[in-house]
C-alpha cells in the first residue's frame, strides 16, 4: 500500500501523531509533513483536532475506511499465498465475546479441528468494537456480537442475527440486593462493574450526524466503578465488593458457577439481539457463507433463533 496512505492509517488508529510517529519508527515533524502533504494530494482536510488528540473529518473517514479495505486485500492475499504454501487452506481467523465462546464456539471449533486435523484458528476475545476494528483490518473473517445500530454509513458490515439478549445484573452472595426484587434505581446506588468499556479511538463507527447525543454519552461519560474487557478481571472485582456486574443473561449459568448471583429485577430489562458480524464484500465467499451456516448451527444447539 502507498506509504502516505499507510501512515494515515497509523495516525487515524493511534489518535495521536506522537503515538503514531513512535509506532511508524518516524519522527514527528516528518509525519507532520506527510500528512500536510496527502491532504494536499487528497484535495480536503483530514484532521481535525480535539482535547483527545485528533479526529479524522468526514473525508478522512472515507479515506481511512478505503484505506483498510486496501491494506486488507493485500495482506489477505499474502496471507492466502502464505496458506497455500503451507497446505493450510482450512484455517480459521473468527473474533468473539466471551459468553459465546464459552457457550457453544468452543466446541464448533474442537469439531472443526477434528475435520481439519492441523488447520491453524485464531480466536480473538474482545470487546464489540475492538472486534469491529478487527474486523475492518481484516485480522478475523466474522466476529459475533451484539447489534449495534446507528453505524457509520462508511462501516460497510452485515449483521447476521442468531438470538435474543438481555441485561443481567450479578452480585456475591449475602449481598443486600439479593434480599427480594430490587429496582433499577436501587442497583444504580451501588458501584457498577462493565465488561465492556468503551474506547475513544472507536467514536469513529458511529454516524455522529444521526447519534450525536447517544456517542457522547458512551464515550464521554463513564457509568461503571470497574471496567475491563477481561471478564475474569469483572468477575473478581464483584466477588470481592459489592459491586453490581452487568453482563447478558445468557451466561448466568457460567457466573453462578463462578459465585455471582443473578438479581431479580423489577421492570423491563435492556434487550438486543446478538449475531454475525461480517464484512459485505465478502458476502458470497464460498467458505465464509460455510462457516457462518457452521457457527448458526452451532449457535442453535444451544440457543433459541433471534424472533
Amino acid at each position: 500500500m502507498d506509504k502516505l496512505l499507510h501512515q494515515f492509517v497509523a495516525v487515524a488508529d493511534a489518535g495521536t501523531l506522537s503515538r503514531a510517529a513512535s509506532s511508524l519508527y518516524i519522527t514527528q515533524p516528518t509525519l507532520t509533513f506527510n500528512m500536510r502533504k496527502l491532504e494536499e494530494k487528497v484535495g480536503a482536510p483530514l484532521f481535525e483536532r480535539s482535547s483527545r488528540g485528533i479526529r479524522l473529518t468526514r473525508y478522512g473517514e472515507t479515506l481511512y475506511e478505503n484505506a483498510r479495505v486496501m491494506q486488507r486485500l493485500y495482506d489477505n492475499t499474502l496471507a492466502a499465498i502464505a496458506d497455500q504454501k503451507r497446505g493450510t487452506e482450512q484455517g480459521l481467523a473468527i473474533g468473539t465475546g466471551y459468553s459465546w465462546w464459552k457457550l457453544f464456539l468452543r466446541d464448533m471449533v474442537l469439531a472443526y479441528q477434528r475435520e481439519f486435523p492441523g488447520s491453524p484458528v485464531q480466536i480473538s476475545l474482545g470487546h464489540q468494537f475492538r472486534l469491529l476494528d478487527q474486523l475492518l483490518s481484516g485480522d478475523v473473517s466474522l466476529f459475533l456480537g451484539h447489534e449495534t445500530k446507528e453505524m457509520n454509513p462508511t462501516v460497510a458490515t452485515d449483521f447476521l442475527p442468531l438470538t435474543d439478549v438481555h441485561n443481567g445484573y450479578f452480585v456475591r452472595s449475602g449481598h443486600k440486593l439479593l434480599a427480594g426484587r430490587c429496582t433499577r434505581a436501587e442497583i444504580a446506588r451501588f458501584p457498577l462493574v462493565s465488561s465492556s468499556p468503551q474506547e475513544s479511538r472507536h467514536e469513529r463507527f458511529f454516524d455522529p450526524n444521526r447519534w450525536r447525543t447517544r456517542t457522547q454519552a458512551l464515550f464521554d461519560q463513564a457509568d461503571f466503578t470497574f471496567g475491563s474487557n477481561s471478564l475474569a478481571a469483572c468477575i473478581d472485582y464483584t466477588l470481592a465488593t459489592d459491586a453490581v456486574l452487568t453482563h447478558s443473561h445468557v451466561l448466568a449459568e457460567h457466573l453462578a458457577a463462578q459465585g455471582l448471583r443473578q438479581l431479580d429485577v423489577a421492570g423491563e430489562l435492556s434487550r438486543s439481539v446478538a449475531g454475525i458480524h461480517v464484512l459485505k464484500q465478502r458476502r458470497g465467499e464460498e467458505r465464509l457463507e460455510a462457516l457462518i451456516a457452521r457457527i448458526t448451527e452451532a449457535a442453535h444447539l444451544v440457543l433459541p433463533p433471534a424472533a
